[in-house]
């Protein structure tokens, strides 16, 4: 048994287009951008959408939307997630990149969010 929930939405950004992009969002949403520190391809978009985090990715790709999952089983909600149809694109540290069909890209990541927050809003899966 594990459990698992949607944790942000992550807006990534060719590198070329990253400060456009984040004044770009930041006044959409009225959410002032700032650098995550640690992570300087991040620039979180604090409360922009409730109860998820937000953030401008900066990648050496083209420019798409994808959805983190957090969990506290990686391997079994990865497994999860497969069963469903997803096959695995890559890893990076602790994060498993999942691509959903119809393409869509998901990553799996540990539990990043407070630990109440996680338990209030998880599923459990058998």
């Amino acid at each position: 048994m594990h459990r698992s929930r949607a944790y942000a939405v992550i807006i990534d950004v060719p590198e070329r287009a990253t400060s456009a992009a984040a004044d770009f969002w930041s006044g959409l949403f009225g959410s002032p951008a700032w650098a995550v520190p640690g992570e300087p391809q991040f620039r979180s978009l604090r409360n922009a959408i409730p109860g998820l985090v937000t953030a401008i990715q900066s990648v050496d790709d083209t420019a798409r939307y994808h959805l983190d999952i957090e969990t506290d089983d990686v391997p079994a909600e990865v497994a999860r997630l497969i069963a469903l149809g997803a096959t695995e694109v890559s890893t990076w540290l602790e994060c498993h990149v999942l691509r959903a069909p119809g393409g869509h890209l998901l990553c799996v990541i540990p539990v990043h969010s407070d630990p109440e927050v996680f338990s209030a809003g998880a599923r459990t899966w058998q």
